[in-house]
């Protein structure tokens, strides 16, 4: 009896492991199945990542007040990115994921309020203030942006561009690594950069 007590602690031990590393779901790589997920939208729509299958997605991780986020809104490209793509059929969520008392966080009427006043053109925004979601893809930062193709799989994911600042003026000579994965796949070739690493403010889980 005595062998089979440390034999119990050391089993214990191993589920305990497991449990907080690789027995848990790990974030999707690209080529894997996007995981799915229920969210409330800015309008109380529920929405399900599932719902749109057999369409290109791009998850856009949102912060008002991040000042990375703000250079690609005050600068006016990730609308024109956006009405450019949902104008192809492109679904475009975008997800808050700070949570109730964190910088970022927005109540249905401040979402839209936002909309409002940067014209943002995505088909949602997305409410996770228990940021399901966000643990889900293990979004870092704001921006984070994930590229999901028809089939359900992940084709990019990471930065929206490879210029990791928050000065407006870069977006002009930056490549937007979001449009060129779309532009490729939807044109029948192998995404050229399928991952990158996110830059901007973390997220406020």
């Amino acid at each position: 009896m005595k062998f089979f007590k440390p034999l119990s602690s050391f089993v214990l031990a191993g589920f305990f492991l497991c449990a907080l590393a690789t027995c848990l779901q790990a974030s999707p790589k690209p080529g894997d199945a996007a995981p799915d997920f229920t969210l409330k939208d800015s309008d109380g729509k529920t929405q399900t990542l599932s719902s749109y299958k057999g369409k290109y997605v791009v998850l856009e991780w949102f912060n008002e007040g991040c000042p990375f986020v703000k250079k690609h809104y005050e600068s006016g490209s990730m609308q024109a990115l956006q009405k450019e793509e949902t104008g192809k059929g492109v679904v475009w969520l975008s997800v808050i994921s700070s949570a109730e008392g964190k910088q970022g966080f927005s109540t249905p009427e401040q979402a839209n309020a936002a909309r409002k006043k940067w014209n943002i053109a995505s088909t949602a925004t997305l409410l996770d203030a228990k940021g399901e979601a966000g643990k889900l893809y293990e979004a870092k930062t704001t921006p984070h942006m994930f590229v999901i193709d028809p089939e359900g799989k992940v084709v990019y994911m990471g930065a929206i561009d490879d210029k990791p600042t928050s000065d407006p003026a870069d977006v002009k000579t930056a490549k937007n690594y979001v449009k060129a994965a779309l532009d490729e796949a939807m044109a029948g070739k192998p995404v050229a950069t399928v991952s990158t690493t996110p830059y901007g403010c973390s997220v406020k889980y």
